[in-house]
């Protein structure tokens, strides 16, 4: 059933219809029959998405609308807000995850019986999970409602905590969410209901980049695994839940929660539900003013607080029991939150806690800094590569830290500097790679207490070698240089790299040009040869399988093999995967660039930003058309400008109407461009390569200045 009171944008209308916003734009204009805003602003107005679907179908622009897009559609413009929506939704795929047969009982009558029925049903699955309510007794709906007795849910009880951040909606409340609801149900039914709940839940946090801090998936899977295997794990600043769901699962297994944030410790709630048979304990509140869980003591704790606040409850907090190593400085939030997880773990637990690089040295947390080394509770400082997680322009680092059970005799700290590992672009961090390297350092030093040193990666230092005035824990202060680009031998191999590079560079050089008059082709566009099924084109973006690697725009645009990663939603929108003689053209950014994609690259998932063009061999040559889509002026005329960005509509790009003939020789002198375009950036990058690798030698000694 369709929500006459769901509301889309323009760019949601773009979407349903796989169009760009200037189209849109254009509908409007030109058609008279156009569906009327019906709310927004004047700049930004929103439409009836019923009004749309049927227009656009009307239109024979849309066959159907896609059930995903529907059912996002129906969340983004929900009367209530997104947020709101997305709890409502949570709680009754949570019903569906728990109790299939229920939800199928009660939404098989109207939607106002669904509304009616639906709060005793969702208490069945949201007590369980999130502990009783506060003030009111527990439902027991099955024998009221005459529904069956589900056996699976899981029984597993945190023990008492504070006011659960989940609660049940009411009747009325959920009414405005019904047609959602059953949208989200019937996505549920072949995606699965907790890969329908990821999928709202990631289009819900990208949509809104500047609300959320989000911790990337590889840097929790690292942290939850240098923390180890816990059965009690808290967050206490848990966002949305990427921590808490990267924990291994264990059997008994209770999960805590707590956000300043009401909404976000809903989400994350719902989220951990959805994936883990664990109990889940979720409350919102600051937890360095008002800690949900004073009494607990876990396992485990993972964190990644709010970075340099200054109200962060200095002035009251001046004489609390949890300052054991030492009052934190008001420029020392950071210090406060580490002595939180500290004080929540049983002896001998541990707690894992990004940091900016500064709580490493500045002056202010050196005594601290300096008692948490003598008492053995800092057991590693890792620092991670530029871009591992936001703020993605600083390298940010990783403390492991431990409930000491008594004072080691001769303690050592773990130093590990990654930033050897980091991206040469954006959005291409080797996760994998990080975490290896890690773990191999950790795991040995986790044993022994000590680890064989590592030059310019790892070192396990003295804790008294540290004792100074300034105990600066940062990594790369304690870590011998390695040997420069590999050593003498390294740069030797690089050298004779760039000769036979720069000699095919030299070899590919193309002839002097040809004069020939100018040429006046009869053009067609993009978009009419997608219409006429010679092309088909797709986005990127989309979730991307595991262990496949992500096409990025930067690899596109720097001709490297694929390096990236897309956020993970569990199975949500299918993702694209490129294929040999596809051609991939960047959206962003301004430049005329198409990649035609080859057997090394073939079979890598389609990232943002990306659109992908595939041709069908017996109309179009792939050289040919990414040779056209690169000309200047083509690209100029097909591209819209903003305050700060050029987007291409890669609809409106132009190519010549040739026979295929014609095409395959144009398509030739295309790929010999390309070829000789490698070589220089091969040539580029080895020669810097050699360059940064002499300048360290001479400057560390281990390159003879002769």
């Amino acid at each position: 059933m369709q929500d006459n009171a769901t509301e889309v944008t323009a760019a949601g209308i773009a979407r349903l219809a796989g169009v760009g916003r200037a189209a849109v734009s254009n509908w409007r204009r030109r058609h008279a029959d156009f569906p009327k805003p019906v709310g927004g602003t004047e700049t930004s107005p929103s439409f009836a998405l019923a009004e749309v679907e049927s227009w656009l179908r009307d239109q024979g622009k849309l066959a159907e609308v896609p059930l995903r897009e529907r059912v996002w559609q129906q969340l983004a413009g929900h009367p209530d807000g997104p947020v709101t929506a997305l709890v409502h939704a949570g709680c009754a795929l949570l019903l569906i995850h728990d109790r299939p047969t229920d939800w199928l009982e009660l939404s098989a009558g109207s939607d106002e019986r669904l509304a009616a029925l639906l709060p005793a049903a969702l208490d069945q699955v949201i007590t369980p999970r999130f502990g009783p309510p506060r003030g009111r007794a527990v439902n027991t709906p099955n024998a009221r409602l005459g529904l069956p007795r589900a056996v699976n849910t899981p029984n597993t009880d945190p023990g008492p905590g504070p006011a659960r951040a989940v609660n049940t909606p009411t009747g009325p409340e959920l009414l405005p969410s019904v047609p959602l609801l059953r949208g989200a149900a019937e996505l549920a039914a072949g995606l699965g209901a907790r890969q329908t709940y990821e999928f709202l839940l990631g289009r819900h946090l990208d949509a809104n980049p500047r609300q959320y801090t989000l911790t990337p998936g590889g840097l929790a899977e690292l942290m939850a695994e240098l923390a180890g295997p816990a059965r009690t794990v808290l967050d206490p600043a848990c966002g949305t839940g990427a921590l808490l769901r990267a924990v291994a699962p264990k059997p008994d297994q209770a999960l805590y929660g707590q956000d300043s944030a009401p909404e976000l410790a809903a989400l994350s709630g719902l989220r951990l539900a959805l994936h883990a048979n664990a109990g889940i304990r979720t409350a919102a509140g600051d937890s360095l003013r008002t800690d949900a869980y004073g009494d607990l003591k876990a396992d485990a704790v993972l964190c990644h607080p709010p970075f340099n606040e200054r109200n962060w409850g200095h002035d009251e907090l001046a004489y609390d029991a949890r300052w054991e190593y030492g009052f934190p400085a008001r420029t020392e939030s950071e210090l406060a939150w580490v002595q939180h997880a500290l004080a929540h773990l049983k002896e001998g637990g541990s707690a894992v806690v990004l940091m900016p690089p500064a709580a490493a040295s500045r002056r202010s947390g050196r005594r601290i800094r300096a008692d948490l080394l003598r008492r053995g509770a800092l057991r590693a400082v890792i620092a991670l590569p530029i871009g591992a997680a936001p703020p993605y322009n600083i390298p940010l680092h990783v403390w492991v830290l431990r409930r000491p059970e008594k004072a080691p005799v001769q303690p050592e700290l773990l130093l590990v500097d990654t930033g050897a590992l980091a991206a040469e672009g954006r959005g291409g961090l080797d996760w994998g790679a990080v975490r290896t390297a890690v773990l191999d350092a950790w795991r040995p030093f986790e044993r022994t207490g000590t680890a064989q040193e590592e030059p310019g990666f790892s070192r396990a230092v003295p804790v008294i070698e540290l004792l100074d005035d300034d105990v600066d824990l940062a990594p790369a202060r304690h870590l011998p240089p390695p040997g420069a680009g590999g050593g003498t031998e390294g740069l030797a191999t690089v050298r004779e790299r760039l000769g036979a590079t720069l000699r095919l560079t030299a070899g590919l050089t193309p002839p002097a040009p040809a004069y020939a008059p100018s040429a006046r082709w009869p053009l067609i566009t993009v978009g009419e040869l997608v219409r006429g099924g010679a092309l088909l084109m797709r986005t990127g973006g989309n979730n991307a399988p595991a262990r496949v690697p992500v096409l990025t725009d930067h690899d596109v645009l720097a001709g490297t093999a694929p390096s990236g990663s897309l956020p993970e939603t569990d199975g949500g929108e299918e993702a694209v995967l490129v294929e040999t003689g596809d051609v991939v053209v960047p959206v962003l950014g301004g430049g005329s660039t198409a990649r035609v994609v080859d057997d090394r690259t073939a079979g890598a998932a389609l990232g943002r930003n990306l659109v992908l063009l595939r041709p069908d061999p017996a109309s179009l040559d792939p050289w040919f058309l990414a040779g056209f889509l690169r000309g200047t002026a083509n690209n100029r005329q097909a591209s819209s400008y903003a305050s700060t960005a050029t987007r291409l509509d890669v609809r409106r790009l132009q190519l010549p109407r040739l026979p295929l003939e014609e095409q395959c020789t144009y398509g030739e002198r295309f790929r010999a461009l390309a070829e000789f375009e490698d070589a220089l950036r091969r040539a580029g990058r080895l020669g810097e390569q050699l360059v940064r690798g002499m300048y360290d030698g001479l400057t560390d000694g281990t390159v003879a200045p002769g």
